[in-house]
C-alpha cells in the first residue's frame, strides 16, 4: 500500500503537464524533421502531397481523389501516433510492479474493425466514381485522333473531325490520305488538338506493347500490338505544348521514345487542318498558325554515335 502511495504521489508530482510538455515537444521535432526533409520545396509538397495539377477535368478528378486518400491517411497515422505517444507516456515503467493485464477490450476491437473497413468502403465508392467518369465515352466526340506505337516512335492519324455544325468530317490531304504525323529519329512527332473539346483516342501498336502517356494529364493507357485496340477521351482545357512519352518498357531506345501534344484554339486548329490538306506538312502548318514548328518539350535522340559504331563495325 505504501508502494502505491509512493508511486501516486510521483506522478501527481510529475503532474500532466509534464506529459504536455513532453507531446509538444515531439510534436515539434516531428514538424521541423519534415521542414528539413522537403526543403524549399515545402509549399509544393504540401500543396499536392507530390501529385501535380492536371490540364484536363479528368486530371483535377485525380488530383482530389489523390487529396483525399492522402488526408485520410494522415488522418489515420495521427490517430494511431497518438495512440503510440500516449501508451509511451502513460504507461512508461515506474517500478517493478507488473502493470494490471487485460486480455482483451471489447469497444476497443470493435472499433479498430469498423473503422478501417469505413476508411476503404469510402475510398473505394470515390475511387469507383471518379474511375468510371475518367473512363466514360461519348457518343460523338469533337476529335478523333488514331494512334499507332512502333519501335521506337510514333504515328498519329486525324481520323475525323467534328465541325461547329455538329458534322463529322475526314481530314484528308491531297493525296486521299488522313492527315498523319510520323516520328523519326531526327523528328519528335507533334500532335496538334484543340482545346476545350472532346478527343478520343485509338491506339495500337505495330510491334510490342508500349504506352501512350502524357504526364500533364496524369494518365496513360496502354498500346497493344495484334488486334486489341485500346480507346480513351479526354479534354484539355489549357492551350501549351506537352511532352509525351512511351511508358512501357519497350526496347533499346525506349527513354527516346517521345512525342508533343500541341493544344491550340479551335481557330487555330482548323487553320491547321486547312494547311494539311494543301499538303503541306506539320512543321509547314505550325509555322503558318504562328507556332513553333518543331517539339519545344523534348528533343531528337542524338543518333551519331550509333551511326558511328556502324560504320566502324563495317
Amino acid at each position: 500500500m505504501a508502494q502505491l502511495e509512493e508511486a501516486g504521489a510521483q506522478v501527481v508530482a510529475r503532474g500532466p503537464g509534464s506529459r504536455l510538455t513532453r507531446l509538444t515537444g515531439l510534436g515539434a521535432v516531428g514538424i521541423a524533421l519534415i521542414v528539413s526533409l522537403t526543403g524549399c520545396s515545402v509549399g509544393d509538397t504540401f500543396a499536392g502531397f507530390g501529385w501535380p495539377k492536371g490540364v484536363s477535368p479528368q486530371a483535377r478528378q485525380m488530383y482530389d481523389l489523390w487529396i483525399g486518400a492522402v488526408v485520410a491517411a494522415l488522418a489515420v497515422g495521427v490517430f494511431v501516433w497518438g495512440l503510440i505517444f500516449w501508451c509511451v507516456v502513460r504507461y512508461r515503467k515506474r517500478g517493478e510492479e507488473l502493470p494490471p493485464q487485460t486480455r482483451f477490450n471489447m469497444p476497443m476491437e470493435f472499433l479498430y474493425t469498423v473503422l478501417p473497413f469505413l476508411a476503404i468502403a469510402v475510398l473505394f465508392y470515390y475511387t469507383a466514381i471518379i474511375q468510371t467518369d475518367v473512363d466514360k465515352r461519348t457518343a460523338n466526340p469533337d476529335v478523333t485522333v488514331e494512334v499507332v506505337a512502333y519501335k521506337w516512335n510514333w504515328k498519329f492519324r486525324h481520323v475525323q473531325v467534328r465541325g461547329a455544325d455538329g458534322q463529322a468530317s475526314k481530314p484528308v490531304g491531297p493525296d486521299g490520305q488522313p492527315i498523319t504525323t510520323v516520328g523519326a529519329s531526327d523528328y519528335i512527332p507533334v500532335l496538334v488538338l484543340p482545346v476545350n473539346k472532346r478527343i478520343r483516342f485509338v491506339e495500337h501498336s505495330e510491334d510490342v506493347i508500349h504506352s501512350f502517356w502524357v504526364p500533364d494529364l496524369l494518365f496513360k493507357r496502354d498500346v497493344f500490338p495484334g488486334s486489341i485496340t485500346n480507346e480513351f477521351e479526354v479534354t484539355i482545357d489549357r492551350e501549351g505544348a506537352y511532352v509525351g512519352r512511351c511508358a512501357e518498357l519497350c526496347g533499346a531506345y525506349h527513354s527516346m521514345m517521345n512525342f508533343e501534344v500541341r493544344v491550340v484554339s479551335q481557330a487555330e486548329f482548323d487553320r491547321y487542318l486547312q494547311e494539311r490538306r494543301q499538303g503541306r506538312s506539320t512543321p509547314e502548318a505550325l509555322t503558318a498558325i504562328g507556332k513553333p514548328p518543331y517539339a519545344t518539350t523534348t528533343r531528337p535522340f542524338n543518333t551519331e554515335p550509333e551511326q558511328q559504331v556502324r560504320a566502324g563495325a563495317k
